[in-house]
């Protein structure tokens, strides 16, 4: 059997003590799957004296995170502190820069400075990324990608990739349960951080987002172009209707190649009964992608969670121990930087809720702003009367540009009968490459 393989981790949470804990309890499993055992030698954490249900008494300690990557006896860094500046940067540069492999779960990082990250692997002499837990958790989906569609031109990938936002929108959906009574919920359970805005506003989707996008297109992640909007304002109302229209509401997080460029997005949107996706419930991941020929595949599990992302940061070990590394960080020697697609101009269906003052000339109104820029209504939808007060309208459109629909949205919500700003959300029918 070849030597030990010895790890050093930074970050000791959820994640980091799953990893300690999954290397000890499979141990033999593991040696015997690589031929060779992988020891834990060095750790580094903000508590040292923190309690976290695992034995630190034979491994090194470092008091700064950035010494691992220097250590003789550190083989692979194992960063899992997260964040896209500070000690996580420094130490994932120093470990390239001592030409050792690094195991990452940091979706932030090579998501906002990707860039950075390809300029220091090509100075590297034997230095590796490998970061299969950074996006949908214990899902392979970053293999999938870089290794198993390999030989695919990618047109679309797409999914549900914040276990969060599908835990909320489930339960609103199956209680009927106010969206700030249900995160309340998501937070007791674990699934929501105190502040959950990270997650609620769509910023750990669009992270996660852009780098699929880099994988599946061959381009430097660039999450400034991802439309990104949370799910703050989706409401009780909205869930009803939709489901009333034959649709459920998902956090989307979708990157289509077009003849424009590429298209990212990160919305809720009204997605069919019928369609598979609609079907993936609580703090569930999954991701879909369309080959040319591959075909669509499906690919969901966990998206969180200790033993989840644990599961994949290991995995990341494995192929380290194996020699299996050498793979281009976003699947092309060279990437590209993304040629993005104005998205103002994608074409599509809205679902538009109002909450108008229910009296004569307010529908004739604002059919006036529709068709004054360009936007067809398909179906208009009101349920109950109360003269003088607000009631909830909803419109959906015919197929029409997004900057159109946007343009009426803002126009309608200045009417003097308009009591708070319109709600649009994108009914998405999976076109142009994406799974049905």
């Amino acid at each position: 059997m070849n030597a030990p393989l010895k790890i050093g981790i930074a970050g000791l949470g959820t994640v980091g003590s799953g990893v300690f804990q999954l290397l000890e309890h499979n141990a033999a499993l593991l040696a015997d799957r690589m031929q060779r055992s992988v020891v834990v030698t060095a750790v580094s954490a903000r508590s040292k004296g923190k309690s976290r249900g695992i034995d630190l008494g034979k491994v090194k300690w470092h008091d700064n995170p950035v010494d691992l990557a220097g250590d003789k006896d550190v083989d692979v860094v194992v960063e899992l502190m997260g964040g896209a500046f500070g000690p996580a940067y420094d130490l994932i540069k120093k470990a390239l820069e001592n030409n050792k492999p690094v195991v990452t779960a940091n979706k932030a990082l090579l998501a906002l400075r990707g860039a950075e990250v390809l300029a220091l692997l090509k100075n590297s002499k034997g230095g590796t990324i490998s970061y299969e837990a950074a996006v949908a958790g214990g899902v392979p989906v970053i293999k999938g990608l870089r290794e198993g569609l390999a030989a695919n031109k990618i047109n679309a990938v797409y999914g549900i990739l914040n276990g969060t936002c599908n835990f909320i929108l489930s339960e609103m959906r199956a209680t009927g349960g106010s969206f700030d009574d249900i995160l309340k919920q998501a937070q007791a359970k674990g699934y929501a951080e105190a502040d959950p805005s990270f997650d609620i506003d769509g910023i750990d989707a669009s992270h996660k987002l852009s780098i699929l996008a880099g994988l599946a297109f061959g381009c430097v992640p660039d999450v400034a172009s991802v439309r990104t909007k949370g799910i703050r304002n989706v409401k009780a109302v909205d869930i009803a209707f939709a489901s009333e229209l034959g649709h459920r509401i998902k956090l989307l997080g979708i990157a289509r190649r077009t003849a424009r460029g590429i298209e990212q997005s990160v919305e809720p949107c009204l997605v069919p009964k019928t369609t598979p996706v609609a079907h993936i419930e609580g703090a569930q991941n999954a991701v879909y992608v369309d080959g040319d020929y591959s075909g669509k595949i499906l690919l969901t599990g966990a998206g969180a969670g200790s033993r989840a992302t644990a599961s994949a940061v290991v995995a990341d070990i494995i192929d380290v121990a194996r020699g299996r590394v050498a793979l281009p960080l976003l699947g092309v020697a060279d990437p590209q930087r993304l040629k993005p697609a104005n998205i103002d101009e994608r074409t599509g269906s809205y679902f538009l809720r109002l909450m108008v003052l229910d009296e004569p000339g307010v529908i004739a109104d604002v059919s006036a702003i529709l068709r004054d820029c360009n936007v067809s209504l398909e179906s208009v939808l009101q349920r109950g009367h109360a003269p003088g007060q607000p009631v909830p309208v909803i419109l959906t459109s015919h197929k029409t540009a997004e900057g159109d629909i946007l343009k009426a949205a803002g126009l309608i919500g200045k009417l003097n009968s308009s009591v708070e700003p319109p709600h649009l959300m994108r009914i998405e029918t999976f076109e142009n490459g994406a799974m049905t």
